[in-house]
């Protein structure tokens, strides 16, 4: 389809260690269109980093290796450019906003280089001149006034320092901006002030965003369509009403289950039984079958497959495979 910018199939992802085989992304299929935002929901160890950087092809190797799959960025894979082209396509095509906004940005250059950096490695005619002054816009872009281009990150909050690596991430106004939990180290409040700044500015610039998160009222407040990601699989997947209006899987049920409710008077959260299978030994049926009320003796010997039911929304769930087209 046309406005499909990102097509990834059956990507998956090793590490290999002396401690054994990490099998972190396991045959993970995704699809975003343009201007459109995907929510990628999990809890930690699910993969959903190490999908973020698979697309962006920055697994470090070793011990990291893509076994198998292929992303299609805007029709073109992304697994078959040389390093160079990949090196042209990040920044400008397509950036990431990385987990920590502390160690991001590197401390011996001032904010405003660090962004002007950017904006000369993909607009290499540019003089000095204009490109500090297109750096000083991206600075007042993001709500940090110009005067401050000379500043260096241990001068700034971590909100503010995670406004400078957004600004960076946006200086080129790339098509696809990967966020990889991009509010985990900041208060509440400012929270909402950078997760509102983000969809502003995807807003504006008709941005498509792939939003890693484990948080599902950030999801619900900045995307269109949800995956939720269990032992490096995609187990559910669908638009954000599917998802949460008709939750499917075992997972996701306990993960909304999980969520404190105003209108619920109760002492305990409540929690998911079990812990997520070590990634070096997973079990050859469904990996979430220990964890589940649901299991049955099948669960335990077979991986289901991603069915798709006739609204389009998908699960991977025996229990769903009668309903399947």
């Amino acid at each position: 389809m046309s406005d499909i910018l990102l097509d990834i199939r059956d990507l998956s992802i090793i590490y290999a260690t002396d401690d054994g085989v990490t099998e972190a992304l396991n045959g993970a299929c995704l699809q975003l269109r343009k201007g459109e935002s995907l929510g990628l929901v999990g809890e930690t160890g699910a993969g959903k980093t190490t999908l973020a950087r698979g697309i962006m092809r920055l697994i470090p190797n070793p011990p990291g290796k893509i076994v198998s799959g292929q992303v299609f960025y805007d029709g073109r894979d992304i697994m078959e450019l040389s390093e160079k082209e990949m090196r042209a396509l990040r920044g400008r095509q397509i950036s990431m906003i990385f987990q920590d906004p502390m160690t991001s940005l590197n401390p011996v250059m001032t904010v405003g280089e660090q962004i002007r950096e950017v904006i000369i490695t993909h607009h290499p005619n540019l003089s000095k001149a204009e490109s500090r002054k297109q750096a000083e816009e991206m600075l007042e872009m993001v709500g940090i006034v110009a005067s401050r281009y000379d500043d260096y990150p241990h001068q700034f909050s971590g909100g503010m320092k995670q406004r400078v690596v957004i600004a960076i991430a946006l200086a080129c106004n790339p098509q696809l901006l990967i966020a990889d939990e991009p509010t985990t180290a900041l208060d509440v409040t400012i929270q909402a002030q950078v997760l509102e700044m983000i969809h502003g500015l995807k807003v504006k610039n008709n941005t498509a965003m792939l939003l890693i998160t484990h948080d599902l009222g950030v999801v619900a407040q900045n995307c269109d369509t949800v995956a939720i990601i269990y032992a490096g699989e995609i187990v559910e997947y669908g638009t954000l009403q599917q998802v949460y209006k008709n939750i499917l899987h075992p997972y996701t049920e306990g993960l909304f289950g999980s969520v404190p409710r105003l209108e619920t008077n109760s002492k305990r959260l409540a929690a998911i039984d079990g812990m997520m299978p070590d990634p070096t030994a997973l079990p050859k049926g469904c990996k979430f079958a220990e964890r589940c009320k649901y299991a049955t003796d099948r669960c335990r010997a077979e991986l289901p497959d991603m069915y798709e039911l006739e609204d389009g929304h998908k699960v991977r769930c025996f229990r769903y495979e009668k309903e399947a087209q």
